[in-house]
């Protein structure tokens, strides 16, 4: 004897039990990976915070370097090559500050640029 066909209501209260239970398990998945990753940035900051204390000046720890490497590699995207040393990552020139402006408010602005190239 084949099975009945489910009714209307029934198959609409099935439905909305589904939808509650796959929600529940999304939302506990979802609390649990924040909470790893709260515990984790707690570490994190735990480390930064001896490692500014002690004044040592080394390359990321190895932890947030990992951390850094499972996120690209989860999002899919590409992961650089890391320098093992400090001084293998080139240092920017620094970036000179624009002069303070002194004088009349009517002062035209192409002075000052034609006197800084003649000089």
């Amino acid at each position: 004897m084949p099975p009945e066909p489910e009714s209307a209501p029934a198959a609409f209260t099935r439905a909305g039990q589904d939808a509650v239970t796959f929600s529940r398990r999304v939302a506990g998945s979802a609390l649990a990976r924040t909470e790893r990753h709260r515990s984790e940035n707690r570490e994190l900051l735990k480390e930064f915070g001896r490692r500014r204390l002690s004044g040592a000046a080394e390359p990321p720890p190895s932890a947030l370097r990992g951390a850094a490497r499972r996120f690209r590699a989860a999002r899919g995207l590409p992961i650089p090559a890391v320098p093992s040393t400090p001084e293998a990552v080139p240092v920017p020139p620094p970036v000179p500050s624009p002069s303070a402006r002194t004088g009349d408010e009517d002062e035209d602005f192409s002075q000052s640029r034609i006197m800084r190239r003649e000089a």
